[in-house]
């Protein structure tokens, strides 16, 4: 089935900026969407961005629309997200998914990066 790992998680201040990647492997990279999903303490996961497999359209959840940019590199089977003007309502597990196409379903999950944006 392949695997998806996170990175670039961690503690920032509110107003700072991280770049999260993803990496895949064991499937056809560019034949797949991608998408960045988070969860936050005591609520249910929810979709942040998604990317089809040549690079657009994207989409955006509105609570991210011109803060956060998702892209992906296919000859080094990455896609990353690049999170600026960070909240602290930003503050939640952050995890890569796989799927057919950009508006899901996504059926192949990392196992998440914690992202901490401080007040």
């Amino acid at each position: 089935q392949g695997t998806l790992v996170e990175s670039g998680g961690g503690l920032v201040q509110a107003g700072g900026s991280l770049r999260l990647s993803c990496v895949a492997s064991g499937r056809t990279f560019s034949n797949y969407a991608m998408g960045w999903f988070r969860q936050a303490p005591g609520k249910e996961r929810e979709f942040v961005a998604s990317i089809n497999w040549s690079g657009g359209p994207t989409h955006y959840a509105d609570s991210v629309k011109g803060r956060f940019t998702i892209s992906r590199d296919n000859a080094k089977n990455m896609v990353y997200l690049q999170m600026n003007s960070l909240k602290p309502e930003d503050t939640a597990v952050y995890y890569c998914a796989a799927g057919d196409s950009s508006l899901g379903p996504f059926d192949r999950w990392g196992q998440g990066t914690q992202v901490t944006v401080s007040s």
